[in-house]
């Protein structure tokens, strides 16, 4: 029963990290879309882009590696590292709830961020006013997915990882060593020594010379 339910979590954890995955991708994406339109619009001419580009990339590519992280803690069940997947999730928690609250509750919090040359910063927030409701329940989904996560990840290193199938491969292997040791002829080598016959001989002879 325990392990029919390790399983599971395991499967689910896997499923609710895809998520996360998805969301980095699309968020790599997005950012190496950005790139080659800023060089299409410098003209070839070799600059950098802005600041947002790469935080971006740096996010996405931060996600994926958590998804990376969270499979392998899945597949694994290990303490440790289910241990270090939670604190990972949860420092990019704290993160977005923190930039949340500073756009909700800072009415001049595009002040706190650097200037973007681009453009593409005030694009993505007409984006954003302009499709509320969805960027909302991607919002949404993507925390959910993350709270989800550690959720299952605590409940996963509580029941610990699965020894059963260690024992039982390990028991298959004793098994079919058993046969093997059980046909094999065990062989006494008997070495004699040569001298003992001398000895006997010898011995004769002094009884004899007693005797006499």
């Amino acid at each position: 029963m325990v392990r029919m339910l390790r399983s599971c979590l395991q499967s689910v954890l896997k499923l609710v990290n895809s998520v996360i995955g998805l969301a980095g991708m699309g968020m790599i994406l997005y950012s190496l879309w950005m790139m080659r339109v800023w060089y299409k619009q410098s003209g070839g001419l070799v600059s950098t882009p802005s600041w947002f580009v790469y935080i971006f990339l740096g996010l996405g590519i931060f996600l994926c590696l958590i998804t990376c992280s969270g499979h392998i803690a899945a597949e694994t069940a290990n303490s440790h590292c289910l241990s270090c997947y939670m604190v990972f999730v949860f420092l990019l928690v704290m993160l977005e709830a923190a930039i949340t609250a500073d756009i909700f509750l800072n009415r001049n919090w595009e002040e706190d961020f650097p200037e973007d040359p681009t453009g593409k910063f005030d694009e993505l927030k007409d984006f954003v006013r302009s499709n509320f409701e969805m960027c909302k329940w991607i919002g949404l989904l993507v925390v959910a997915a993350q709270a989800l996560s550690i959720f299952l990840a605590i409940v996963l290193r509580v029941l610990g990882p699965d020894y059963g199938s260690y024992d039982d491969s390990d028991d298959d292997i004793v098994h079919a060593r058993l046969p093997l040791l059980r046909n094999q002829v065990h062989h006494t080598s008997y070495t004699v020594e040569p001298n003992l016959s001398n000895n006997d001989s010898w011995k004769v002879r002094m009884h004899q010379k007693v005797s006499r």
